[in-house]
């Protein structure tokens, strides 16, 4: 969530003979002759399908280029209509769902009930191997379709049925109240008969219903996006479009800012926090957001998850300085975490100071005394694994490390192992090849508890990269899931939240504020809940 190409970007600080178009900032226009803002980016780990984007990078594209059955209000995170008109049900089990009329294609196909139950089955299908395939795994006849272990039985979903053009049914095994809620999420994007009749055709140039274009994507250098005139949704673009250009250094992107050779930076690097109100002033942004970082164990490896060894993760825990940590690197902009969730869900959406515990305390003594009666750390060492060309990685888990060795004394148990780019750590995260703990930083999916426990943690589930395994939390996620009533709902995820105190298969580190830097020639800048730039709404002067 990169490559030698990348190399050009970089030098556009330092380049003073190239335009400002050439690198960013500049007049290029696009439709009706409204400016393109160039914006900061990394480069996606997968191609950009729906189902198969599970990232940030990625996601902040599909954003652009789709809208599916609701969307979450860049405000309030509020789940509202987009191409839905309605979706009905009367056993929260059972669901109807009426699309309304005019949406369409940028290659002006219209948008059916058939683009999204074709998308759908797409997207489980265990041929497909689709990130986000068990986001569908609610649907009956989903296991049909996504089994363990072979082939599928079927080519489609049994509980996903087209009534006409513009109505489809959906019977989910199991009530599931909220489940409505989680369809402003990209996975349940629809998708243009190019897509499965010229699938690499489509990859090399998305096509999809959003407000905006592909232009052109080269990956490992940028990405250009530019507005649809033929877009009919209710958040129409107020530019000319987006390049999208990949750093692998954020430092880097945010000197391109000050320079004036970009116009956005979605991430401003720890080192620059201190010079960035000076440097931009009002065109800071800095709030709070959907985001968590923590450190996963990999439970796959029997060193780590042999009974015993949630002592030692607890105890790894404690001997972590967060609010020290947040203070000195983040300056304002971490906040240490208390629960495996978000202090931006609020209170009744499912944020608890108290989760953690004393698992989140700094206690030194206490921390010692777990990993000795756990057993010790495995070999008698501790690695810490991130990419480290955004987000400030390599200094906070230096800091981290220098935490955990200052608090159990026995010399650097505790060492850094720093991956050159996302892409390149993803890889090694989902294939399951780390063997210490590594960054998990979690961006909400949608403004639900639900989505910070069920995917991560849930047994199998599309972003359990640690493979925690627990039958009782699974249980409790079901019940929470079939709850009609809210509250009761968010209670029992909370009881689920509990198990992972006791068993720690994640470390809470901090929650995290979006931050933005942005060019005198933008206005009307602003992040959503998921700290993503809402680019549909700036404009270019």
């Amino acid at each position: 969530m990169r490559g030698a190409t990348h190399a050009k970007w970089a030098a556009c600080a330092v380049a003073v003979a190239l335009t400002a178009t050439a690198c960013g900032g500049g007049s290029d226009s696009g439709g009706g002759g409204a400016g393109i803002i160039s914006s900061s980016w990394g480069d996606p780990q997968n191609p950009l399908e729906p189902a198969n984007t599970n990232e940030v990078q990625g996601g902040k594209v599909l954003d652009m280029l789709f809208r599916g059955l609701k969307r979450y209000d860049p405000k309030t995170g509020e789940a509202k209509n987009m191409v839905a008109d309605k979706i009905e049900t009367t056993d929260s089990q059972n669901f109807t769902i009426t699309l309304k009329d005019g949406w369409k294609f940028s290659n002006d196909e219209p948008v059916t009930a058939q683009s999204f139950v074709d998308a759908w089955n797409y997207a489980a299908d265990v041929r497909n191997k689709q990130n986000n395939s068990p986001f569908f795994a609610d649907i009956v006849g989903y296991a049909d379709l996504h089994p363990e272990s072979g082939d599928p039985k079927g080519k489609t979903m049994s509980g996903l049925v087209v009534k006409d053009a513009k109505t489809f049914t959906v019977a989910l095994k199991e009530k599931f109240s909220t489940w409505p809620d989680t369809l402003g999420y990209q996975a349940f994007s629809p998708l243009p008969k190019g897509f499965f009749t010229d699938h690499a055709g489509w990859l090399s140039k998305p096509v999809g219903n959003g407000p905006y274009t592909v232009d052109s994507y080269t990956k490992g250098t940028a990405i250009k996006m530019r507005t649809w005139e033929g877009y009919t949704g209710p958040d129409k673009a107020q530019n000319g479009g987006v390049d999208l250009k990949v750093y692998t250094d954020n430092n880097t992107a945010y000197t391109d800012l000050i320079s004036g050779n970009l116009d956005l930076v979605d991430d401003v690097p720890a080192q620059q926090l201190k010079n960035v109100k000076k440097d931009l002033g009002d065109r800071y942004i800095n709030q709070p957001a959907l985001i968590i970082q923590t450190l996963t164990f990999p439970l796959y490896d029997a060193a780590w998850g042999k009974p015993g060894m949630e002592k030692v993760r607890r105890g790894i825990s404690m001997a972590i300085n967060r609010d020290e940590i947040t203070k000195q690197i983040f300056q304002g902009t971490r906040t240490p975490a208390k629960d495996w969730t978000s202090a931006a869900l609020g209170d009744k959406g499912g944020y608890s100071a108290t989760a953690c515990g004393d698992g989140c305390k700094f206690d030194p003594a206490q921390a010692k005394k777990l990993i000795e009666e756990g057993g010790g750390l495995p070999g008698g060492k501790v690695t810490l694994t991130s990419n480290v060309d955004t987000g400030s990685h390599r200094e906070w888990m230096d800091a981290v490390c220098n935490s955990i060795n200052n608090a159990l004394g026995k010399g650097a148990v505790c060492t850094v192992n720093p991956i050159g780019t996302f892409a390149d750590f993803r890889n090694q995260q989902s294939a399951f090849k780390l063997t210490g703990p590594f960054r998990s930083g979690w961006q909400a999916d949608y403004p639900l508890i639900q989505n910070f426990l069920e995917p991560l943690y849930y047994t199998g589930a599309s972003s359990n990269y640690g493979k925690f395994n627990n039958k009782d939390f699974d249980k409790l996620v079901d019940e929470a899931n079939q709850e009609s009533d809210t509250a009761k709902a968010t209670a029992k995820f909370q009881d689920a939240e509990k198990i992972l105190a006791e068993q720690m298969p994640s470390i809470p580190l901090w929650y995290q504020n979006g931050s933005a830097g942005f060019s005198e020639r933008l206005s009307g800048v602003a992040l959503n809940q998921f700290s993503v730039p809402v680019y549909d709404q700036i404009k270019v002067s």
